[in-house]
């Protein structure tokens, strides 16, 4: 099947999607076959809203027009996943030196539209409500953690504990700008040009007048990339992850466990001491013979939401028929802004805390400069880690993140959001009945959390506060020439049609 997809004409796509001899998809027989890759996901996320049918996402009066919001919205999820591929050459690259493979073009580049911007945005936001399906008792009736989610809205891609600790940024030739969360859209939104770009201005938060950039040589850009990356034209979206709220998080989701299955946290950057938790030994609350290391501990999985929205991005750069792909960005410390690393530039900015560490502390460790254990915390009003000097202490940090979740309006104290989501008015029954942290677990991690700051600090020690995956999106117009003269089947009937659906 495969080489199959691989002969197929660039223009016909895989069997059974075009209706010859017009080369027309049949819109209704793809939204039955597969569900539209866009308009299926947004129909799946807006029903947790309540949002009724297809008339809510796509506008009456639009649905009968051929035009690249439309045809995006219907394109087959299945289709797009198999014609996902990394398509690179842009509008307004002039030269593509490859030896007989080499190109040669006069077009100039050409940057989104602000509809086709909007929807990339979108693909990357809030869709609706989440539903708590799960056990909150064990066989016998006693209470376990119901509520280890740090939000209740839905996002197009999911994370450990719905933490939504994934941020983006998005740079174009209008400049840098982050790419503020909003709540999901009302349950009569419709998914018509004038709502999208509303929405993307709405989150778009500009922080610089410039594309972020880097001198195109290593170590900023690797190999290829120089001739063909973050170019006039292009727009690329740019994942960070907080690690901080999540940590705390999974520190108390650890701990809910029965009496004798709490594990003692150990500090394995220092001999494999308990982490601050000694007390809760000798209490028994930890199990001394249930070890846990924080570095086994890593990231709580809190990194993977970004690898899922950027592929979410890609499919919906084959449904609008976009070029682009998903490469390597500038290295975390250039990007962020790194005091030892930032000599070309202070990258987005970030705050960074240098610990104050004694001589013996920082041999023990290995490390001959305080500033190699640097730790971006945050970006000021824009992201702001849980954790000091966002925060007077550790405490405190954890006490907001539980506010978050049971204070006023948080994740588990909205009683009308709950009524949305439960049949039958349950929601305020549920809200009443879910367990909550024990105390004691919420104190013990403060102890956690207290001694890996006073200790090294840092939080967390074993990771970044902001975290950098190490990848970005870039979308842009593809050159049809080039793929024309050297390619088989370099491109598909949506990138074929894409200059008349989106821009006649």
């Amino acid at each position: 099947m495969a080489k199959d997809i691989e002969k197929r004409s660039s223009i016909r796509d895989l069997p059974g999607t075009i209706n010859p001899p017009t080369g027309k998809v049949s819109r209704r027989g793809a939204l039955k076959a597969a569900g539209g890759a866009l308009g299926g996901a947004m129909l799946a996320g807006c029903a947790q809203a309540g949002t009724r049918g297809i008339a809510s996402i796509l506008d009456p009066e639009q649905s009968g027009k051929k035009d690249g919001l439309a045809e995006a919205l219907d394109y087959p999820l299945i289709k797009s996943i198999f014609n996902r591929r990394s398509r690179r050459i842009s509008k307004g690259i002039q030269s593509v030196p490859a030896g007989s493979c080499s190109y040669q073009s006069d077009q100039k580049a050409q940057a989104l539209s602000a509809v086709e911007e909007a929807l990339l945005i979108s693909v990357l936001g809030m869709t609706g409500l989440v539903m708590p399906d799960r056990p909150f008792q064990d066989e016998k009736g006693n209470g376990i953690l119901g509520t280890p989610n740090l939000n209740m809205t839905g996002r197009a891609a999911g994370s450990a504990d719905n933490a939504q600790n994934t941020h983006f940024f998005m740079i174009n030739d209008s400049g840098t700008y982050y790419l503020r969360p909003l709540d999901p859209p009302d349950q009569d939104f419709k998914l018509t040009p004038e709502n999208l770009i509303l929405r993307a201005d709405q989150s778009k938060k500009k922080i610089s007048d410039k594309r972020l950039d880097f001198p195109r040589s290593f170590p900023y850009y690797l190999d290829s990339n120089r001739f063909l990356s973050n170019l006039p034209g292009s727009t690329l979206f740019l994942p960070v992850v907080d690690f901080t709220e999540q940590y705390i998080n999974g520190l108390m989701y650890l701990l809910t466990q029965p009496d004798g299955f709490r594990p003692v946290f150990l500090d394995d950057k220092n001999g494999y001491v308990p982490a601050g938790v000694e007390d809760w030994i000798k209490n028994k609350y930890l199990n001394p013979k249930i070890s846990l290391p924080l570095g086994v501990v890593g990231t709580f999985r809190a990194q993977i939401e970004a690898d899922l929205l950027l592929q979410n991005l890609m499919l919906t750069l084959q449904a609008m028929g976009l070029g682009g792909w998903i490469h390597a960005t500038f290295e975390g410390p250039f990007l962020m802004g790194h005091p030892k690393y930032s000599v070309a530039g202070s990258g987005l900015g970030f705050k960074y805390v240098v610990p104050e560490l004694s001589a013996e502390q920082l041999k023990k460790l290995g490390v001959p400069d305080p500033k190699f254990l640097a730790n971006p915390v945050g970006l000021d009003g824009v992201i702001e880690g849980f954790c000091p000097p966002y925060y007077p202490t550790m405490s405190d940090a954890v006490d907001a993140v539980l506010e978050k979740k049971y204070g006023k309006g948080g994740a588990y104290s909205d009683v009308p959001r709950f009524n949305r989501i439960f049949k039958g008015g349950k929601g305020e029954a549920y809200t009443k009945e879910v367990p909550h942290y024990d105390p004691r677990t919420v104190q013990c991690v403060k102890a956690v959390c207290e001694y890996l700051h006073k200790t090294y600090g840092r939080f967390p020690m074993h990771l970044d506060a902001i975290y950098v995956p190490g990848v970005w999106l870039q979308a842009h117009h593809l050159d049809l020439k080039y793929y024309d003269q050297l390619f088989q089947n370099g491109y598909t009937r949506m990138h074929q049609q894409h200059e008349e659906l989106w821009h006649s």
